[in-house]
């Protein structure tokens, strides 16, 4: 079983390298989870629950809790929580993040429950003209605006969600409301080794934008 999921990986590489830039035809897109894992989109593998990806053209973002808490194993997940502790890091990462297809996995709850009504995966385009051109400012954002060394910021999608939602998603029967977005975010965590970085200590070097894809 682990010789054909190795195998599968590498489908799943070559598949994904031979789509190239020019079958890039949306900024993201919203697939219910069970859906994703009968109907991988060219370039993921599926085998028994296992998704796999290519390092070299995709980013998991998956939280292991909610990969645990919804039964698959995201193979190479980085996390929806990156911490990076020098400029090198930051800088390797930061090139990966704006020329790769990331991916991450959701939940909708209703406002007054925090069971999970449904479980999406959601993919970025971030090699998208537009949508390299926001990351990037709002990481540049992110920078200039504290004054200490550390710093993290949340890149929030739950806004470009909503407006998703609000066109695909009926509203809930008992309610009359639209379910709400869980785990709609991913953050970057840079720690440097500076002494008396006041700001990042007191809580003040943290930062958010909103993802927006239209």
């Amino acid at each position: 079983m682990r010789y054909i999921f190795q195998a599968a990986c590498e489908w799943a590489r070559r598949t994904q390298r031979s789509r190239g830039k020019m079958t890039r035809q949306s900024r993201m897109t919203v697939t219910e989870l069970d859906e994703f894992l009968r109907k991988p989109p060219s370039g993921v593998s599926v085998a028994t629950k296992r998704v796999c990806v290519d390092p070299e053209t995709s980013l998991l973002l998956v939280d292991p809790r909610d990969a645990v808490a919804a039964s698959v194993d995201f193979q190479g997940s980085l996390g929806r929580n990156i911490t990076l502790t020098d400029l090198w890091e930051y800088s390797s990462f930061r090139k990966k993040l704006v020329s790769r297809t990331i991916y991450l996995l959701m939940s909708t709850h209703l406002p007054t429950s925090t069971d999970v009504v449904k479980r999406y995966v959601v993919s970025v385009d971030c090699a998208n003209a537009l949508v390299r051109r926001r990351l990037e400012q709002g990481l540049d954002w992110a920078i200039s605006s504290v004054a200490g060394e550390s710093y993290q910021v949340e890149m929030d999608l739950s806004e470009t969600l909503d407006t998703w939602a609000a066109g695909n998603l009926p509203k809930d029967d008992g309610t009359g409301v639209r379910p709400r977005w869980a785990g709609a975010s991913f953050t970057l965590k840079y720690h440097s080794d500076a002494l008396f970085d006041f700001p990042h200590w007191f809580g003040l070097s943290k930062r958010k934008f909103q993802l927006r894809l239209t």
